[in-house]
């Protein structure tokens, strides 16, 4: 279990080449006080919620009133962890005043501590825009799902020259630490070792400075198949299935409600 104290941004960032940072998403209440108690370090309102709680096939559809919603939730459950909130599509395409009225909104409703956006060189601009409003930034390099169609799919990114410009471009601009996903591991090793804010890798190997992780797909509550990065600590879906199937059973034996459950 990880110390009680609460994490901040510059905790976050001291966690650089030190002990490595577990992160994890959470969408609502429960989910974000368990994990909370459970000593993750930062959890993340991901614009995935599109796809894990809405059901749609990529995080296009989520809006911004929805991941408001979520994170306050989210943030209202917590007392130790870093709260990072993305910002959806296409909230911070526009020019970076866009993409401070969005993240300026989501600290000012929920109780979160920075916002996260994909993106290197070309959303520069914006991080330091967000960084000089007070606003701190993840970044986002490699595979980036709000720009699946213009990537091809979803796919391993490989161009380490791209890769390594797109990080050292949202660190100088004033991130406090970026995500790498789906990358080559020694790309994703280098990446990590020349930079001096923490990596946070996601399908890149064990080399970042931590790892991120769908909650859905670490304790098994999914509907497809997790990618191959994955690994799953449980498998709540059969758990909830066969609990589900033996209420089923014991309403209509009449098994449930017992005596046991019943006012006299």
């Amino acid at each position: 279990m990880a110390a009680s104290q609460p994490m901040t941004v510059p905790r976050f960032r001291e966690r650089k080449g030190g002990e490595k940072i577990a992160m994890v998403t959470a969408y609502d209440y429960v989910t974000a006080a368990l994990v909370d108690e459970a000593g993750i370090d930062a959890i993340l309102v991901g614009d995935s919620l599109a796809m894990v709680v809405q059901g749609h096939h990529t995080t296009l559809p989520v809006t911004l009133d929805e991941m408001v919603y979520h994170a306050e939730m989210v943030a209202r459950a917590v007392h130790r962890a870093l709260v990072v909130v993305d910002l959806p599509f296409p909230t911070y395409f526009a020019n970076p005043q866009s993409a401070i009225d969005a993240a300026a909104r989501v600290l000012k409703e929920t109780r979160c501590q920075a916002v996260k956006l994909e993106g290197g060189a070309e959303q520069a601009p914006t991080i330091e825009a967000l960084t000089r409003a007070g606003i701190p930034v993840m970044g986002h390099v490699g595979l980036r799902p709000q720009s699946v169609h213009q990537m091809g799919g979803y796919r391993v990114q490989r161009d380490r020259e791209r890769l390594e410009e797109d990080a050292r471009a949202a660190e100088q601009a004033g991130a406090f630490s970026v995500v790498l996903e789906c990358v080559p591991r020694d790309a994703a090793a280098h990446i990590t070792e020349v930079l001096s804010i923490p990596t946070i890798g996601i399908g890149a190997g064990p080399d970042c400075d931590g790892q991120v992780l769908v909650l859905h797909d670490l304790i098994g509550l999914t509907r497809e198949k997790p990618p191959r990065f994955v690994k799953a600590y449980a498998n709540v879906s059969d758990t909830i299935r066969q609990a589900v199937q033996t209420y089923c059973d014991e309403v209509r034996s009449s098994a449930f409600p017992d005596d046991r459950r019943c006012y006299e």
